[in-house]
C-alpha cells in the first residue's frame, strides 16, 4: 500500500490497483503538487463539507466516474449534482471492493459555501478509517482533540495517523502529540498547517512533541509504503 501527502489535508492511498483520495482540495491550494487534470482516482472520500476539503471532488468526480464516500447530507448534495456517491455516517462502516471504511466522530463544522454566499449545511464531520491488506490508515479530517480517540486506537490497531496540527481551527501541536499518545498509531504524519495564516505551523516542532518519536513529515508529493 502506497501513501502519499499533497498539501492541506489531501491524502492519496494506493492500495490493489485502486486510487483513493482523501479531501481533495487542489486548485486553491498552494502547498499542493497536483494538478485536476492529471488526477484519476477511483474512490473520494470526504471527511467533512467545508470548501478546503470537498475541494475539487465534483469535476473530479464527473470527469472519472468516481465513487465519492461521505456522510449522507454530503453523499445526497453531490448526488444531485450528478455523481456517483454511497452515503455513511458516524460509527458506520461499509465494505467495499476498494477496502473497508469507517467514519469516526470529529469535532468542527461542516458546510459548503457556494459562490452566491450561501451556506449549505453538510451534516456532521467526521474522520475517517480506511482499511484495506491488512493495513489501517487513520485521517482524522478536522477536528480538535476528544478522549475517544484512545478508543479508536484500541478498536482499531493505526498504522499510520494523518493529524491536523494547524491550530485556529482544529488542534495545535500540542494537542495534536497528545491525540497521538491516545491513537498509538506506529507512524504519524501532520497535516492540516501552512496552507493559509492563521494555520502556520513548524511540523517538525510537532514531531518532537510525539512520546514515541513516530513522527514522519511528508512534503507535498512524498509518500510512505506499508
Amino acid at each position: 500500500m502506497k501513501i502519499s501527502y499533497h498539501g492541506h489535508s489531501v491524502v492519496q492511498i494506493i492500495s490493489n490497483g485502486k486510487t483513493i483520495l482523501i479531501d481533495p482540495f487542489i486548485n486553491g491550494n498552494q502547498l499542493t503538487d497536483l494538478k485536476v487534470e492529471d488526477v484519476r482516482p477511483d474512490v473520494i472520500i470526504l471527511s467533512h463539507g467545508h470548501n478546503d476539503h470537498v475541494g475539487d471532488t465534483l469535476e473530479l468526480a464527473k470527469k472519472n466516474n468516481t465513487l465519492v464516500v461521505a456522510n449522507h447530507e454530503i453523499s445526497t448534495y453531490l448526488g444531485w449534482q450528478g455523481v456517483h456517491t454511497h452515503g455513511m455516517h458516524i460509527g458506520g462502516a461499509h465494505q467495499f471492493e476498494f477496502g473497508k471504511v469507517k467514519l469516526t466522530q470529529a469535532f468542527h463544522g461542516s458546510s459548503f459555501t457556494t459562490e452566491n454566499k450561501e451556506l449549505i449545511y453538510c451534516g456532521m464531520p467526521a474522520g475517517i478509517l480506511f482499511m484495506n491488506e491488512g493495513k489501517t490508515i487513520y485521517h482524522a479530517g478536522d477536528t480538535g482533540l476528544f478522549s475517544d480517540m484512545k478508543l479508536i486506537g484500541e478498536r482499531h490497531p493505526i498504522d499510520v495517523a494523518f493529524l491536523p496540527i494547524g491550530d485556529n481551527f482544529t488542534m495545535g501541536p500540542e494537542d495534536a502529540a497528545y491525540a497521538a499518545t491516545l491513537l498509538k498509531a506506529k507512524t504519524v504524519v501532520p497535516i492540516h498547517f501552512n496552507t493559509f495564516p492563521p494555520i502556520k505551523q513548524d511540523p517538525f516542532k510537532f514531531t518532537q512533541l510525539l512520546e514515541d518519536q513516530n513522527g514522519k513529515v511528508l512534503q507535498p508529493g512524498e509518500s510512505i509504503e506499508i
